[in-house]
């Protein structure tokens, strides 16, 4: 599974919209972070100012992992099919702040250990339920090649109808036990310092998941150097599928912004599988996880928002969107000095 090369966003277009920011009617970056978003999707656009997302599109990936029946959750494996359920009907906390941000979703079953909920959710489903990474490899050979590259033409699917900006997110009960193994794998880093608490572990909980992480990590030693290898030992479908939708919105050229830790991991995978894929994305939000901030710090990203937030679905980064549609406006709606009469000398 090899992805083309990545080329970077416009860098003519972040010029010039460097440039207007500092013709617009306020003092030279006082709009702090706004001014360099704005830049940046003039730059991945290539078009200043840039245009306003008119389809900006979270997909959400589905998956269960065999690993949760370990404990390492504070929910049964169950929820996950539940919660594709809800989310395909509208009853998530993903479709109402999708609402207010002015976004749509969608579900993705990767692999939900349940039939599908519907064809056009399981579309792309490549198993049922991943493999407990603590004893077992996540993935066979051909399953981690098809999750890829479902996730691949899922962006492409998106991309093809329309999608200005795509957000991912994920659900799946025990996701965060596969992802931190990556993160930690990729970054170094003991599972005592990468491990959290997710969506509400206890002390004995905590220290089941860390014995999870742990035992996968040994697992892993001999392909923490082959992202793919990784993927196949101990991540899972859903988070292949991830890696796949990232890397290919940077080939297709469209934005993109990253939620928790599950995605940010998968993401981590992205950037080796495509390198360079990383400039066409932002970090919605930083979640409480220790695993996020560590694969945060390994791209480079700096996340737009830190609410303290760990519930995953692409809600972060959605919320995150309404502060890159702000970003838009400020560079394309607002007056040039010249224009409105203001004049842009500093008094002495």
């Amino acid at each position: 599974m090899t992805f083309g090369p990545v080329s970077p966003p416009d860098a003519a277009s972040a010029a010039a919209a460097r440039a207007r920011q500092d013709t617009l009617t306020k003092p030279t970056g006082a709009l702090g972070r706004l001014e360099d978003l704005s830049v940046w999707v003039a730059a991945c656009q290539g078009h200043c100012p840039p245009r306003q997302f008119e389809r900006a599109r979270v997909v959400v990936f589905a998956g269960d992992h065999g690993v949760a029946r370990s404990g390492v959750s504070a929910y049964p494996p169950e929820v996950t099919a539940q919660m594709v359920t809800n989310i395909d009907g509208g009853g998530a906390a993903i479709n109402a702040l999708a609402d207010v941000a002015g976004a749509t979703v969608r579900v993705a079953d990767i692999a939900v250990d349940a039939e599908p909920a519907s064809e056009h959710i399981g579309a792309h489903k490549v198993r049922r339920a991943s493999g407990n990474i603590a004893v077992e490899d996540a993935l066979t050979d051909a399953e981690t090649t098809a999750a890829i590259d479902a996730g691949r033409r899922i962006a492409d699917e998106e991309v093809d109808a329309g999608a200005d900006l795509l957000i991912a997110g994920d659900m799946g009960i025990g996701n965060t036990t596969a992802a931190t193994v990556l993160v930690a794998a990729l970054t170094d880093t003991e599972p005592v310092a990468a491990v959290g608490y997710g969506t509400g572990l206890d002390d004995a909980g905590w220290m089941r998941k860390t014995a999870a992480v742990r035992d996968a990590l040994f697992r892993a030693r001999t392909v923490k150097s082959d992202p793919i290898g990784l993927l196949r030992c101990c991540g899972g479908a859903d988070l292949a599928a991830m890696a796949g939708f990232c890397a290919q919105a940077a080939l297709r050229r469209t934005p993109l912004l990253l939620d928790g830790l599950a995605v940010t991991a998968a993401a981590l995978i992205a950037e080796r599988l495509a390198p360079g894929a990383r400039q066409w994305w932002q970090a919605g939000h930083r979640s409480p996880e220790p695993a996020h901030a560590l694969a945060l710090a390994a791209l480079d990203l700096d996340p737009i928002l830190d609410l303290r937030m760990r519930l995953g679905e692409g809600t972060g980064a959605t919320l995150a969107l309404s502060v890159l549609r702000a970003a838009v406006a400020a560079l394309s709606s607002m007056t040039t000095f010249a224009a409105a009469g203001v004049s842009n000398q500093i008094s002495s």
